[in-house]
């Protein structure tokens, strides 16, 4: 058994395709099968079901690709411990993040990352926080960022930044208020995110008891809402990151949030607990702070950076 059969085996349960998982191994599909075959006769055992034109693990298969994830895990801490130990900052970074954050530091962040950070070999995806969960727990992931309380057992949540949400009113909902008051707004329509749940619990939370009687309408991303509430009045919540990408015009339909009503959402790092490379930590979060307005960081974090 080699760890070269390891990830073979892990990359065919990865794109449950024989041709896939070869072509992401760099080697021809007759050399992965053949090598695939070879491990399943030396452990006596069929790893994966080739019937019916499907390629799926066995009931013993599926706990021999997880063990297999995380003997490659371990294994690659020893490259590792060495890259931490010479000071270097190189091999590959894997990050998750949430759609609701993605749009508001992606662009700047991938183009900042790769300038500063060339040796390091960086691949991100967008995924729900479940999903990404799931990524760092089973090692397919380095780190994700998302918003605050997704830790569970095995995984550590780091506070990274807070950023409030602001208000963006119709032109004819009393603009001539600096601030934004919830009881501002009884008769209004309100509009909200459908399935960016920071953005409905903040909305909710100071909103909830005044709406009763209320027209409460769904909308798949925040550009989309702002146009409804240009079109038909009302209002919405954006994130402060959004100010960046609203026009003039548009930037003077938006008041902060006036009360002790909650109006921010907090974003997180996460990685497994037992992961080992602060050194490469540290540069997701250097990138970050590059461009990002620094009142919005943890006061630790700034001071600190990040300690494993």
């Amino acid at each position: 058994m080699t760890l070269q059969q390891l990830k073979y085996i892990v990359a065919v349960d990865r794109h449950r395709s024989f041709a896939q998982a070869a072509e992401a191994c760099g080697v021809t599909q007759p050399t992965l099968s053949a090598m695939l075959v070879k491990l399943e006769e030396e452990l006596g055992i069929r790893i994966f079901d080739r019937s019916n034109r499907r390629v799926v693990p066995t009931d013993t298969g599926e706990r021999i690709v997880r063990q297999a994830e995380r003997t490659l895990v371990e294994a690659e801490r020893i490259a590792e411990i060495v890259s931490e130990a010479k000071g270097s900052v190189s091999g590959s970074l894997s990050l998750c993040i949430g759609p609701s954050i993605a749009p508001y530091i992606l662009p700047k962040f991938i183009k900042r990352y790769l300038d500063t950070y060339p040796e390091v070999e960086l691949s991100i995806e967008e995924t729900k926080a479940s999903e990404m969960v799931e990524a760092l727990l089973r090692g397919k992931a380095d780190a994700g960022i998302a918003t605050a309380g997704h830790g569970v057992e095995g995984v550590y949540e780091i506070p990274l930044y807070t950023e409030r949400f602001l208000v963006y009113l119709s032109e004819g909902c009393r603009r001539r208020l600096p601030v934004f008051r919830p009881e501002m707004l009884e008769h209004e329509s309100m509009w909200i995110m459908k399935e960016s749940q920071c953005l409905r619990r903040s909305a909710f939370s100071f909103c909830k008891e005044r709406a009763r009687g209320h027209r409460v309408y769904e909308a798949g991303n925040i550009e989309t809402l702002i146009r409804i509430v240009d079109e038909n009045g009302g209002y919405t919540i954006i994130p402060e990151m959004h100010l960046g990408m609203l026009t003039e015009k548009q930037r003077a339909n938006v008041r902060r949030i006036d009360g002790d009503h909650l109006s921010e959402r907090r974003v997180s790092l996460y990685i497994k607990q037992d992961y080992i490379r602060q050194k490469m930590l540290a540069t997701v979060v250097d990138t970050l702070t590059g461009f990002m307005p620094a009142a919005m960081f943890e006061p630790g974090l700034l001071k600190f950076g990040i300690k494993l």
